[in-house]
């Protein structure tokens, strides 16, 4: 088992244009935590929707199944809930309802006390030509670096 667990979301910095961070905890279930903890997860695909009560909730995220669960193992897709200040809350359901915008997770992790968050943005979609942009400027400083390292 690992001491720092560091689950990455890489695609979302390259789609969307992130405005704010927030970081939440997140409802697990006992299998969940232990199959977080072995790096056996997945943020790749997901995205985090309100439901009719206004909770928020983390979709499509994948935790795989723990391999000496027994038949209380969880399920690998299930909705999980994210814990935020109500303060927090409300102002993310105005700004996805209102201005349209998405809210995505960035970074899964386990705290100093064990606890796993969440690091979640309040995000905007990229145009296709914004990708572009952001490709170009990769390459540019790929290029530069490597001609850099040449005159050293």
């Amino acid at each position: 088992m690992q001491k720092n667990i560091n689950i990455l979301n890489k695609k979302a910095r390259f789609a969307h244009e992130l405005l704010d961070k927030y970081t939440a905890g997140i409802v697990l279930t006992g299998t969940e935590i232990k199959s977080i903890r072995n790096s056996k997860a997945s943020i790749a695909e997901s995205f985090c929707e309100f439901n009719d009560r206004g909770e928020l909730f983390v979709i499509n995220m994948t935790v795989e199944e723990y391999a000496y669960g027994t038949h209380y193992n969880h399920r690998p897709k299930a909705e999980r809930k994210l814990l935020l200040n109500k303060r927090e809350l409300k102002s993310l359901y105005k700004d996805v309802q209102v201005k349209g915008f998405a809210i995505i997770p960035l970074r899964l992790f386990i705290n100093e006390k064990g606890y796993a968050k969440m690091e979640i943005a309040l995000a905007k979609g990229k145009k296709l030509y914004d990708k572009r942009e952001t490709i170009k400027d990769r390459d540019n400083k790929r290029n530069l670096d490597r001609i850099k390292k040449i005159y050293k």
